[in-house]
């Protein structure tokens, strides 16, 4: 309708003009004034930042805040936060038009996200994702500071009959020569006034590190998250699914579950079965007790059939995504290197399992629950019990870790589902063993990779055929029913597998494969796995062409000046000896989210043939910054993350049922075996780029090469081990 012309072209502007005027939703406490959608000040002198996007321990809620306070002029022992409620005023509208731009061809990327942000806005669509939070709402949080300081400035010259140019914040103040008052004693009479037309910024400060407003709770245990909510008359349940694929629940051994001390209930749903008890404990023994039996239609998958997939969706024509150049011309020639990679179902391992707690109250219904989409799950669960979305409320939580798992809203479905069975607040928290199992995984991915050079090792040609399921798809149709399904090749798939380097031709193919496991948004997503077929090939191409590995690169970076300065700044702080054989060295580097990393990896393989990371250095380009130390975290712990699904974090399938189920299979990185990481972050002008997914996709391949010239193989597999 958006593109089509005709009267699909006059519905568009209709929709273009059609009246849309939002003000803040907000509810304030006594003492409290709104002055703005994302800010709140108290007569007492606190200011609450109200932020829209969820801390899952990325750094968002201080990041955001010290963008407000600083233009604000605010105190910052003073600023506290909380989250958004649902509304169109904290849609993440960038997020959902990269979404749709990357989809489309170039010439409907403009009207289509134009589109796609005026879907997000007025679908209420609040989602954190696609290390956007930053690029996103930096704009709008300094406007918002900006008006506020305007307001309290415009209340203070009224009191004191001068112009509101003399006046000034700083530190919870407004000044004006030696008049000082404070934020507090002003909130009321500014929240009344309205801003004129021409606000005026202070612009971007110098990268500080205040401290995390969200660090404190979180050492000393007050932090709240879903399990911490307790509600008067609450039960407790646990519950089981059965395999993956069209599997229905088809019995169950009720009077053992009865037998459990503290047992209350079996309910019984077409894809799961949950026990309800006094205390959790006694709810999850009693699913143990019960032995729920599910039958599934069709075959049940597992890693063969996962395997064989992959390998049928390469057989199988693709669909073409990116080509520039005349790619078939380059490879009629004839000549080419090719090299097959793959990479496995990787899991999200949050520390907090998937848990939500639901209370119904005559016809609403309210949900606690860690969610990266506060609206989305709304509308998941009033349809989970028929209600209308605007009866229910949904209070999001901290997140115990995610990275795509907590965009998912079968927790709040259940626990709605529960409460209104019961017809008394639920808490249902998955048990470790089932938030594995039914994990919605990394997909996996296999990467067909060729390319031709010329004698000098220029490259000529390059073409990247990748099968893999079309998540994205997938997950449209889970999250928003009508929006997405079906098997069909998808530009998310593929995303991040366009060199980054010169090459005058290139074709990237998609080929859809149905491997019969559900799979979900993961950290970097697909660029965590075509970071490691682009980072790996690019690697063995320099060797064929007898090229040092950083001069193959640095020869086909002239247009990408500032991942080529990360390149050769990483080898210089890293002590880069050229990858040689039994140097342990590797490098790979990759642009994303408006950000540039490159990465050296150090490796050996120890006594009992296990590889060992011994050093991992990183020096990223995100553009300004913010906060030093968030930037520093998210690199770090992305490198750790990056590290675990090199070297395991993933499980085989056997008759539909994933084969791990705690951490202690997974091969995590922990203390002892975590490397020693030194990481750069290059001052730069440009406009803020993502970091909270940036580092995950160089680690693999800088570990694989780093691998290589230890011992002379390559590996073109995950998890990386030199008995594969």
């Amino acid at each position: 309708m958006l593109i089509g012309g005709g009267a699909g072209a006059g519905l568009l502007i209709a929709w273009g003009i059609w009246p849309r005027h939002y003000a803040p939703n907000l509810v304030a406490v006594q003492g409290e004034h709104v002055l703005h959608a994302f800010l709140k000040i108290g007569t007492d002198g606190h200011v609450a930042v109200v932020v829209p996007q969820a801390e899952m321990g990325q750094g968002v809620y201080t990041a955001l805040p010290q963008i407000l306070a600083d233009e604000l002029g605010a105190d910052w022992r003073t600023v506290g936060v909380e989250p958004a409620p649902v509304g169109p005023l904290y849609a993440n509208e960038l997020l959902v038009a990269e979404g749709v731009e990357g989809a489309l061809p170039a010439g409907l990327r403009t009207i289509g996200g134009w589109a796609a942000r005026q879907v997000a806005i007025r679908a209420s669509l609040a989602m954190t994702g696609g290390s956007t939070s930053i690029r996103a709402f930096e704009d709008r949080f300094r406007e918002a500071g900006a008006i506020a300081r305007t307001l309290l400035c415009m209340a203070a010259a009224d009191r004191w009959n001068v112009d509101p140019t003399v006046c000034d914040t700083a530190d919870g103040f407004v000044v004006s020569g030696q008049e000082r008052l404070r934020f507090g004693e002003l909130a009321a009479a500014a929240a009344a006034l309205a801003p004129p037309g021409d606000i005026v910024l202070r612009g971007a400060m110098p990268p500080r590190s205040p401290p995390r407003l969200d660090m404190p709770a979180k050492i000393d245990g007050t932090a709240r998250y879903a399990a911490d909510v307790r509600l008067p008359d609450m039960v407790y349940a646990s519950l089981r699914h059965g395999p993956h694929g069209d599997t229905r629940l088809a019995g169950v051994d009720n009077a053992a579950a009865d037998r459990i001390p503290g047992m209350l209930a079996v309910v019984e749903n077409p894809g799961w079965v949950a026990a309800v008890a006094t205390n959790w404990w006694a709810a999850n023994r009693a699913l143990d007790a019960m032995r729920p039996r599910f039958a599934t239609k069709g075959p049940l998958p597992d890693s063969a059939s996962i395997d064989a997939a992959l390998s049928a969706a390469l057989a199988e024509e693709g669909t073409r995504f990116t080509e520039i150049g005349d790619v078939e011309a380059v490879f009629a020639e004839g000549g080419g290197i090719t090299a097959e990679y793959s990479v496995p179902l990787a899991v999200h391992a949050a520390i907090e399992p998937m848990a939500a707690t639901a209370r119904i109250s005559g016809d609403r219904l309210e949900v606690w629950m860690p969610t990266q989409a506060a609206g989305i799950a709304r509308a998941a669960a009033a349809r989970a019990i028929g209600f209308d979305e605007d009866a229910v409320t949904i209070y999001p939580m901290l997140l115990g870790g995610s990275f795509g798992r907590k965009i998912e809203t079968e927790a709040a479905e259940q626990a709605a589902i529960l409460a209104l069975r019961m017809k008394r607040p639920v808490q249902l928290m998955w048990s470790r063993g089932e938030d594995i199992a039914r994990d919605r995984f990394r997909p996996p991915a296999r990467g067909r990779m060729a390319a031709r050079m010329r004698r000098d090792g220029r490259l000529l040609g390059w073409r990247a055929r990748i099968a893999a399921p079309p998540t994205f798809a997938e997950l449209s149709a889970r999250l928003m029913p009508g929006t997405g399904g079906g098997s069909g090749a998808e530009a998310a798939a593929v995303e991040g597998a366009v060199p980054a380097y010169a090459i005058p031709a290139i074709a990237i193919d998609h080929h859809p494969a149905d491997i019969g496991v559900s799979t979900g948004m993961w950290r970097s997503v697909a660029h965590s796995y075509t970071a490691f077929f682009t980072e790996c090939f690019v690697d063995e191409l320099a060797h064929v062409a007898n090229v040092e590995p950083l001069s193959f690169r640095m020869q086909m970076l002239g247009g990408s000046r500032r991942l080529a300065h990360c390149l050769s700044t990483v080898t210089a702080l890293g002590g880069w000896e050229g990858g040689v054989p039994g140097s342990g060295q590797g490098i790979a580097a990759h642009s994303a989210f408006g950000s540039h990393v490159a990465m050296l990896a150090e490796v050996h393989v120890d006594g009992a043939g296990q590889v060992v990371v011994d050093r991992i250095v990183a020096v990223v380009d995100c553009g300004r910054t913010i906060n030093d130390d968030i930037v520093l975290q998210q690199i770090e712990g992305g490198i750790l993350w990056g590290m675990a699904a090199a070297l395991g974090a993933t499980t085989g399938f056997t008759r539909g049922l994933a084969d791990i189920r705690n951490f202690d299979a997974l091969g995590l990185p922990i203390l002892a075996t975590t490397p020693e990481i030194v990481v750069r972050i290059v001052r730069s002008s440009e406009p803020p780029g993502g970091v909270g997914e940036l580092a995950v996709p160089p680690v693999a391949p800088a570990i694989a090469n780093a691998l290589f010239a230890v011992t002379g193989r390559r590996y073109r597999s995950l998890p990386l081990s030199i008995r594969s």
